[in-house]
């Protein structure tokens, strides 16, 4: 099963050294961890859970919810944020969406 933190940091276009940088570890050990060569420490699994909004188990791939019902919750207030933003740029032309 291929790791679900490369899933999640590739789904975001990043690389393995600035997902690294912004969770203070070496990139390393983020590569040993999607690898899983060696264990995750608890406080940097608490850490990419934050990062991507996912919940610990899902990390771990004991669960396939994403998120807990609190933080789909502010993920839905985002979206509800910003939702009519989305509508009117869809309906732009391609010169106004530059």
């Amino acid at each position: 099963m291929e790791s679900r933190i490369k899933q999640l940091r590739e789904k975001r276009g990043l690389i393995q050294e600035i997902l690294a940088a912004e969770l203070g570890i070496t990139q390393q050990m983020l590569s040993k961890y999607e690898r899983d060569v060696t264990l995750i420490k608890v406080d940097i699994l608490k850490k990419i859970a934050t990062y991507f909004n996912v919940t610990t188990d899902y990390l771990l791939g004991v669960s396939d919810v994403k998120r807990d019902l609190q933080r789909q919750m502010k993920m839905n207030e985002t979206l509800d944020e910003y939702y009519d933003l989305i509508e009117i740029y869809k309906d732009l032309d391609s010169y106004d969406k530059e």
